[in-house]
């Protein structure tokens, strides 16, 4: 038992029988449990209560000993005046201020489920997959759950998206080249890619875009790769980049992306080529992006974007490859690009003026074939359904900001798991 989840059963009413009395036998009624407070002062602001045939409103404060009033130091905390209850687990000692001010103490430790108590237990401590493995169903997963899920998450990520915009003085484009170069990042460079992007002022990508070599020679300089050429080309794109760095004035400042962990198509090398290629090929990008009405239309964007030839029969600088092949985007990669980019993007612009932006977006999501990972694995192997890239996206978002975190008091699932 904990505090944390003692608010819990109180905010939820989870008791096995409601018949309360205080520390000396007077009935006490649960008119109104409160609300709950998860910023300082007491933990449930404007309760009422009935007692010995008065009727009070006022706050609760939940402790899980009597004692914990004088240790969390109330006394004299004007913050505490308009306490009308003290609940805890166990009443362990008598507050002399409590008592002089009338106000009464309940102890509800026979009122808690046992069984309760021993799921949150296991919560708490398994170090399965997920903390509630071994009591887990998919029939436990509420209705609506991907769905509310999934615009959690953009949701959160739109919030991100305005303060980008708000530093970016409402550039839509220059938020999408951002968002972009995240995506292309992967895993292991995406925060590098981004920062990246960040440090370059869009209007020299607009100025430039027509020059595919330009681009390239920007995004390598820019990552520390141009310092040390190692065969004509590079020698080409070092001239480019400082010819460019004189023009624009560009800063010194580099990002160098990392190779480790990465299979060779992966590598950031290629992956900075292509979104060269995609800048040069795509004029007005962001409005062909919110323009879109179909996942074929978005995907046409993004097909047959390619690296450069060099990038042909080459995977790094100066080393030949015996792969000799263009370096195309696959669809597994564009459809990563779109969920994680576009498509955010896309739900943040419309939010806001447009009513069916919600559910255009997760008829985007479910028209997109699932994410294979180790997550979506882990859920698989309990038994839920991943159908398409809207499950994919909720069960991922989710098991990183409840199930890592072990936020069971506050994730449906668990609320379910806990009641049953």
């Amino acid at each position: 038992m904990n505090e944390k989840l003692l608010q819990y059963l109180w905010n939820f009413k989870i008791f096995k029988q409601f018949d309360f009395k205080d520390t000396e036998g007077n009935a006490v009624e649960i008119l109104d449990y409160g609300t709950w407070n998860h910023d300082s002062g007491p933990d449930f602001l404007m309760a009422k209560i009935k007692t010995k045939n008065l009727v009070l409103v006022g706050n609760i404060e939940l402790h899980l000993r009597t004692s914990d009033w004088i240790f969390h130091n109330h006394s004299g905390n004007p913050a505490y005046d308009n306490i009308i209850l003290h609940v805890v687990f166990l009443n362990d000692t008598i507050i002399d201020d409590l008592i002089k001010n009338n106000i009464q103490t309940i102890e509800i430790k026979e009122f808690i489920d046992e069984n309760l108590l021993w799921k949150y237990e296991k919560l708490s401590h398994e170090s399965h997959f997920i903390p509630c493995e071994e009591l887990f169903s998919k029939e436990k997963i509420p209705p609506n759950f991907h769905d509310e899920t999934l615009l959690k998450k953009l949701d959160e990520k739109s919030t991100e998206i305005e303060k980008s915009l708000e530093f970016n003085k409402n550039n839509y484009e220059a938020v999408l080249f951002h968002l972009l170069a995240y995506a292309f990042g992967l895993k292991v460079n995406a925060a590098t890619f981004r920062q990246m992007a960040e440090n370059i002022d869009f209007s020299i990508i607009q100025k430039i875009r027509q020059n595919a070599l330009q681009l390239e020679a920007l995004f390598f300089g820019k990552s520390g790769w141009l310092e040390s050429p190692q065969d004509e080309k590079m020698k080409i794109w070092q001239r480019e980049f400082d010819f460019l760095k004189a023009k624009f004035g560009i800063n010194e400042i580099t990002f160098p992306p990392k190779f480790l962990r990465l299979r060779p198509p992966n590598f950031p090398t290629l992956r900075l080529s292509q979104l060269a290629n995609l800048y040069h090929r795509e004029q007005n990008l962001f409005s062909k992006i919110i323009e879109a009405k179909s996942y074929e239309e978005i995907t046409k964007l993004f097909a047959g974007i390619t690296a450069s030839d060099y990038w042909e029969n080459h995977f790094n600088f100066g080393k030949l490859s015996s792969a000799n092949q263009q370096k195309i985007l696959t669809q597994d990669f564009i459809d990563l690009v779109i969920l994680n980019a576009v498509l955010p993007l896309k739900y943040a612009y419309n939010r806001n003026f447009k009513e069916d932006t919600a559910d255009e977006i997760l008829d985007f999501y479910r028209g997109i074939l699932p994410e294979k990972n180790t997550i979506t694995i882990g859920w698989k192997a309990l038994g839920t359904p991943i159908k398409n890239a809207l499950d994919s996206q909720a069960m991922i978002w989710h098991y990183k900001n409840y199930c890592l975190t072990k936020n069971c008091l506050n994730c449906s699932i668990g609320f379910k798991v806990l009641r049953e």
